[in-house]
C-alpha cells in the first residue's frame, strides 16, 4: 500500500477511537438522564426532596470520551502507519463506548433507586466504578497496544 493509503488508516483509526467513545457516552448520559429526569418527577409528585446527587449518575459516561480522546492523541502520534492502528482505534472505541453505554444503563437504575428509596448512593457509586475501570483498560491495553506497534 502507498503511504497515503496507510496514513488514511492511521486517521480512520483515531476518528474510532473518540467518535465510538463519544457515540457510547453520549448513549449512556442520556439513559441515565432520561431516568433521573423520570425519578426526579416521582419526587416532586410525591413533595419528597429530589436528589441533586442523580446528577453524578448523569455525567458518568461522559469521562470515556475523555479516554478515547487519549487513545486518538496516541493513535495520530504514532511514528508507524497502517491498518494495526485503524483497528486499535476501532476495537478500543467500541469496548470504551460500550463501557459509557452501561454506564449509563447501570446509573438509569441508580436513578430510580436513590430516588425512590433515598438510599445507597455509595453503593450505586461502586457500580459505575466497576463499570468504568472496564474503559480505563481499555484505553490502557489499546494505548500499550500502539507502542507496541509504532515500536
Amino acid at each position: 500500500m502507498d503511504a497515503n493509503t496507510l496514513a488514511q488508516f492511521q486517521d480512520l483509526g483515531a476518528a474510532a477511537a473518540l467518535g465510538l467513545s463519544a457515540v457510547g457516552s453520549g448513549l449512556g448520559a442520556g439513559a441515565a438522564g432520561m431516568a433521573a429526569v423520570g425519578a426526579w418527577k416521582k419526587c416532586f409528585a410525591q413533595n419528597k426532596q429530589a436528589p441533586f446527587l442523580l446528577a453524578a449518575f448523569v455525567g458518568a459516561p461522559l469521562s470515556q470520551t475523555i479516554y478515547g480522546m487519549i487513545l486518538m492523541n496516541a493513535i495520530l502520534t504514532s511514528s508507524s502507519q497502517g491498518m494495526a492502528l485503524w483497528w486499535t482505534g476501532l476495537f478500543g472505541g467500541l469496548a470504551i463506548g460500550m463501557s459509557a453505554w452501561m454506564q449509563g444503563k447501570a446509573g438509569a437504575g441508580a436513578s430510580d433507586a436513590l430516588g425512590e428509596t433515598g438510599k445507597g448512593f455509595g453503593n450505586y457509586l461502586i457500580v459505575l466504578g466497576i463499570i468504568e475501570t472496564v474503559a480505563i483498560f481499555t484505553m490502557v491495553f489499546s494505548l500499550m497496544s500502539v507502542g507496541k506497534i509504532s515500536g
